[in-house]
C-alpha cells in the first residue's frame, strides 16, 4: 500500500470523501472500519493520510485524520 496525505474536498454519501493530495490528483476515498468503529468525524478541509493500492490509483481508504 502507498500512504499519502491530502486534504477532504467534499463529503459523499456512505462515508466516502472527494481528495486532494498533496500533488494535486484528486482521488476518492472511504473511512477505513477502525475509523468508522471508534466514530472519527471527517470534515471538509481536513489534513488526513490516505493508503492507495498500486492497482488502482483513483480510489483510497482514509486511515488517519492529522491534527
Amino acid at each position: 500500500m502507498v500512504e499519502l496525505k491530502g486534504t477532504i474536498d467534499e463529503a459523499l454519501p456512505n462515508a466516502q470523501y472527494r481528495v486532494t493530495l498533496e500533488g494535486g490528483q484528486g482521488v476518492l476515498a472511504h473511512l477505513s472500519g477502525k475509523m468508522r468503529l471508534h466514530h472519527i468525524k471527517v470534515l471538509a478541509g481536513d489534513t488526513v493520510t490516505i493508503q492507495l493500492s498500486p492497482y488502482d490509483l483513483t480510489k483510497g481508504r482514509i486511515v488517519r485524520r492529522e491534527r
